[in-house]
């Protein structure tokens, strides 16, 4: 229900966006067609103005020394093609004196007509804005010698009327067209969203521990790049719990055998009467222990490598720190206090990308198994070969047999002993470390050991 709202809400907000750009291109279009139309419409009535005040002024004529007008009837033609109007004209001598028009009452006073022939202005006529245009006629005669005004004027209905059809006309096709591309874009939105819902199904119907990969084929890019990543993070979510699966599953494996052998022990002192006799069941009831500490320990770092190879980012690190770090810890003193450690390492520092801690953890554990194992001296070295770079721990002795070595670094192995059992553990966590760091694990006889070597890619600072 929740994913569904979220989409209507995507779709809603893609819809609110284009209609807001439609109401404001039709703002603008409605502001520029109302601006064009009152031009048009001002030009329009303006010429027919001039028109009929021509028409009234060719029709003057000088009698007896005084202007006299016959009114035209196709000045009032011109002028009734706005039917809605109040209309106004005056014909004034050269005093400025009334020949024929409008009552003196609405006599509307004109300009100074120096401007030339024909002059616009606006005035009000009977308190209604009005539209007026002012012509000139020159007579030279022998009885009337001066110039001879004609004002016509009109109210504004017409133009007024004639703006707002220009206006409506525009806009309405204007919203036709508007509402059929809301109609669109409704449906190309619900289209293209038709595959974010798919996906949303998909992941609603999963089970909780299916974290396989989702499809990405025939998605637009955009629903792509999303998908990648949550496949990228469902991925190393898997990880994670592919790794809690096979702790747990260690866990239970490895603890079965050691916690029996302590309750058979421990039953056996209890029961035992012979005072030596029980002093040698807890003896290898100590050891028991002692071996489940440890085993305890690598199971913990094992699972806390895993966790840091996927979270914890890689930072330069130079192996040689990680070899003296190695030596100036007390581990060996309690794996083989006598046994004889020696350094190898050069001037040039030997750099790769990872992360520390568990760098560490699979030098600490390279070493514990050379002690345990292995015979002295026991020698850590770390080199640059080529592209790689190398840390490596090596013993004096032969090595395991080369069945066994086939089988280092696995998880567990059901039928191995407990030494081998010990030795895959540790080796186990420099795997997952080499793993996770594009590396590897290289076992091999020396001639004057075994070795045991993690290479991984050379970072930065490495020539």
């Amino acid at each position: 229900m929740t994913e569904r709202i979220v989409m209507r809400s995507l779709l809603s907000r893609v819809l609110g966006t284009v209609l807001l750009i439609l109401l404001l291109g039709g703002v603008l279009v409605a502001g520029s067609t109302w601006w064009n139309g009152q031009q048009a419409a001002r030009q329009a009535y303006d010429r027919i103005l001039v028109g009929a005040a021509r028409d009234i002024a060719e029709s003057i004529r000088i009698q007896d020394g005084a202007p006299l007008v016959d009114l035209p009837v196709s000045a009032f033609q011109l002028l009734a093609q706005a039917p809605d109007d109040r209309l106004y004209y005056a014909v004034l001598d050269a005093q400025g004196g009334l020949v024929t028009g409008v009552d003196s009452d609405l006599r509307i006073r004109p300009p100074d007509s120096g401007n030339g022939p024909v002059s616009f202005f606006d005035d009000a006529l009977n308190g209604e804005p009005a539209r007026f245009v002012l012509v000139t006629r020159r007579f030279v005669e022998r009885e009337f010698s001066g110039p001879v005004d004609v004002v016509v004027g009109q109210t504004l209905r017409a133009r007024k009327a004639m703006t707002r059809d220009l206006v409506l006309d525009a806009l309405l096709p204007l919203a036709a067209a508007g509402l059929v591309l809301m109609l669109i874009s409704f449906l190309v939105i619900r289209s293209a969203l038709r595959p974010l819902g798919a996906l949303v199904d998909d992941l609603a119907g999963r089970d909780p521990y299916d974290l396989t990969p989702m499809p990405t084929a025939r998605l637009p890019s955009e629903l792509q790049v999303m998908l990648g990543a949550m496949n990228r993070f469902m991925q190393r979510l898997d990880g994670q719990v592919e790794a809690m699966r096979n702790l747990i599953s260690d866990t239970a494996h490895q603890l079965r055998t050691p916690v029996a052998a302590i309750r058979v022990h421990t039953e056996t002192a209890m029961t035992e009467a012979d005072a030596a006799a029980r002093a040698r069941a807890l003896d290898r009831l100590l050891q028991r222990s002692r071996s489940l500490g440890t085993l305890l320990d690598q199971l913990l770092s094992r699972a806390l490598v895993i966790h840091r190879t996927d979270s914890a980012p890689r930072t330069p690190i130079d192996l040689r720190e990680i070899a003296l770090e190695i030596m100036e810890r007390d581990d060996r003193a309690v794996l083989m206090p006598e046994a004889e450690l020696r350094l190898e390492i050069g001037d040039d520092p030997v750099m790769v990308r990872a992360d520390a801690f568990s760098l560490n953890e699979a030098a600490h554990n390279l070493l514990g198994n050379a002690l345990r194992h292995g015979q002295p001296p026991v020698s850590i070295g770390v080199q640059r070969r080529g592209g790689e770079a190398v840390l490596w721990v090596q013993d004096s002795g032969p090595g395991p047999q080369d069945s066994v070595i086939d089988r280092l670094g696995d998880r567990f192995n059901r039928n191995a002993g407990t030494r081998e059992q010990s030795t895959g553990i540790g080796l186990s966590i420099v795997t997952a470390v080499a793993t996770a760091f594009g590396g590897r694990i290289e076992m091999s006889r020396q001639a004057g050991g075994f070795r045991a070597a993690l290479i991984l890619p050379a970072g930065e600072g490495t020539e």
